[in-house]
């Protein structure tokens, strides 16, 4: 009977380590997922931004340059 005992608590103890290895891998898993859609969101603002300001500073029509040089 004390065999059966040790085993039963071993099955147990092996089975919380694996349950707490998986909780830690998908903690991981959602850290990363976080990261990588941080990383793109910057990403997007940034080639947002410089899209804009390549539209501010774009050069002027022809017309606009003359009528301001005058």
């Amino acid at each position: 009977m004390r065999n059966v005992e040790r085993i039963t608590s071993v099955k147990s103890e092996l089975l919380d380590i694996f349950m707490s290895m998986e909780v830690d891998e998908h903690a991981q898993r959602r850290r990363s997922a976080a990261q990588r859609s941080l990383r793109a969101r910057r990403g997007i603002e940034l080639h947002r931004e410089i899209q804009k300001l390549s539209r501010d500073i774009a050069p002027l029509p022809e017309e606009e340059q003359e009528s301001e040089l005058h």
